[in-house]
């Protein structure tokens, strides 16, 4: 079934990280149109796909991940203002029936992304 999901991972903690905003963004005709917004849960992921079924269309989209709030509500001390603020990842979705699946490992100081499975 074709979707679009994610999960993060905090790496400098070596855990899921709970409690991440995400938002979905979709592009069209030059401008960025909001799509969804999740949280995370316990085990780093949103409780269902960001886009599913026939939701999902060809196209360029965006997942911005609220890293900095997260890692303030975690506990962790940064600097004014943080490295890494929001995270944006900006993807295409060529097959709107594959499994696109958009993780984040993510510390106050960089991170990393693929296209998993």
């Amino acid at each position: 079934m074709a979707k679009l999901s994610t999960h993060v991972l905090d790496t400098a903690r070596g855990i899921p990280a709970e409690g991440v905003r995400v938002e979905l963004h979709a592009w069209i005709d030059h401008r960025r149109v909001p799509v969804r917004a999740a949280v995370t849960n316990s085990v780093g992921r949103t409780d269902e796909p960001l886009l599913d079924g026939d939701r999902i269309q060809p196209g360029t989209y965006e997942l911005c991940f609220y890293a900095a709030d997260y890692f303030r509500q975690a506990g962790a001390t940064l600097p004014d203002p943080p490295f890494l603020d929001v995270v944006v990842i900006r993807f295409g979705i060529a097959d709107p029936e594959g499994h696109y699946h958009v993780p984040l490992l993510v510390s106050p100081y960089g991170y990393t992304t693929y296209r998993g499975s």
